[in-house]
């Protein structure tokens, strides 16, 4: 579970500058216009991880030798990978994937075109051991982070991403404490009041 703030700053850099002049009608450079330019670099910060709850069931069942339910939607928002100001000629999944590769994340940073906040997941757990009160919950771990872009001679661009990395979420016993916001509200709503998922200890 991560919720944190990180004031690190650091440049990436994708590869020399690539730039084409904006031209006008007559083939020459506007001037004072700003070029095209694919391949600057990126200064990064105010990244930031935060994990938003997504799904929870209205109930866990035992039933058939197993755990089961429905995790539907907790609202009604969908979470779409988002980039401001992208500089000029590059698109917001080469943003998004510069983030990707300052982080060094093992899988890609979620796309443009991915969506989260809306599945709806049918489970079965099997387990073995005494029957007992379990709770779950599906999250996603959003990244936030500024973005300053050089590139040729053209002014600094500066811009915002909001992508995900992983999707999150657990099953665990209502006899085991809850570790961060999601999880708690789930144990809140689906375990005993004063168990160890409620308060914690």
């Amino acid at each position: 579970m991560r919720s944190w703030s990180a004031a690190l700053t650091a440049v990436v850099l994708l590869g020399t500058a690539g730039c084409g002049a904006v031209a006008t009608d007559d083939g020459r450079a506007a001037a004072g216009a700003a070029t095209i330019c694919t391949h600057g670099t990126y200064t990064w910060s105010g990244i930031r991880h935060v994990e938003r709850l997504t799904g929870l069931p209205d109930r866990i069942t035992y039933a058939d030798g197993g755990y089961q339910g429905v995790i539907e939607p907790v609202s009604d928002t969908v979470y779409r990978p988002t980039v401001t100001h992208p500089p000029e000629g590059v698109t917001p999944a080469r943003v998004i994937e510069a983030l990707g590769a300052h982080l060094k994340t093992e899988d890609p940073l979620a796309g443009p075109s991915e969506t989260a906040g809306q599945e709806k997941t049918d489970f079965f757990d099997e387990l073995t051991g005494p029957r007992q009160r379990y709770y779950t919950w599906e999250s996603v771990d959003l990244i936030e982070a500024d973005f300053t872009y050089a590139c040729g001679l053209n002014q600094p661009v500066h811009g915002h991403v909001q992508t995900w990395d992983t999707y999150g979420g657990g099953f665990l016993p209502c006899s085991e404490p809850s570790e961060g916001v999601p999880a708690r509200v789930a144990a809140v709503k689906l375990c005993p009041a004063g168990s160890p998922a409620v308060t914690g200890v």
